[in-house]
């Protein structure tokens, strides 16, 4: 759910992701089109990770080689297929969307890939229904209401195997995280969660800022 670019947090930002884009892999035909398509037929077509984000999380795929993930707000499905393209062989996703009015949409743009049979689309709340035993996961990807980060963060992390990864967008939120202009619910929500996450001791993290914030968690203990 990349909202702003805000997090890069350079003058000509513009300019800058122009020539970021043009100096990594491309992203395909499919996602290029599922990125025009959500733009024009969905609200907030911001939520689209877009190709700098996408590049990204499939280079971290690509370095985790995890077997298993759970992918916390699919939207209409850019990131999941970003992730898919460096999945294993005998890798899946298991990725969930609150949202029931996405889901044949989704579905569709899901059914075009090459990588389909490694995703497995699920409609509800991840909070309620995790489909896996504890620490079946390698990765966990979290995108999905910030006002649950926290709740993520804290019914999630079971299911993550020790040296797997959670790695949570929207983590700097625009730079509201640091601005105390800012107490909307979201923002004390993203706070909370990175507070949560530098003070636990079962972890190490590491923030960067690409778009509106990446976290890369490792979970080195239960």
């Amino acid at each position: 759910m990349a909202i702003s670019g805000q997090g890069i947090g350079y003058t000509g930002e513009n300019n800058l992701e122009e020539y970021i884009s043009n100096h990594i892999d491309p992203e395909g035909h499919l996602l290029e089109a599922l990125y025009r398509e959500t733009h024009l037929k969905k609200l907030n077509p911001r939520m689209a990770s877009g190709h700098i984000q996408g590049r990204l999380l499939k280079m971290i795929v690509s370095m985790i080689e995890p077997m298993s993930i759970l992918e916390v707000g699919t939207f209409t499905g850019y990131a999941t297929l970003c992730m898919a393209e460096a999945l294993p062989d005998g890798g899946v996703i298991h990725t969930f969307e609150i949202d029931d009015e996405l889901e044949d949409f989704t579905k569709s743009w899901l059914a075009r890939s090459p990588y389909r049979d490694k995703i497995i689309l699920h409609i509800g709340d991840v909070l309620k229904t995790v489909p896996m035993p504890e620490s079946a996961f390698d990765m966990v990807y979290i995108d999905g209401e910030k006002r649950e980060y926290p709740d993520y963060y804290d019914k999630l992390f079971c299911y993550v195997k020790p040296g797997g990864f959670i790695v949570a967008d929207n983590t700097l939120w625009g730079g509201h995280v640091s601005d105390p202009g800012y107490n909307d619910d979201r923002t004390a929500a993203i706070r909370r969660f990175n507070d949560m996450v530098a003070a636990d001791d079962r972890t190490e993290v590491a923030m960067v800022p690409v778009r509106d914030g990446f976290s890369i968690i490792k979970k080195i203990k239960d």
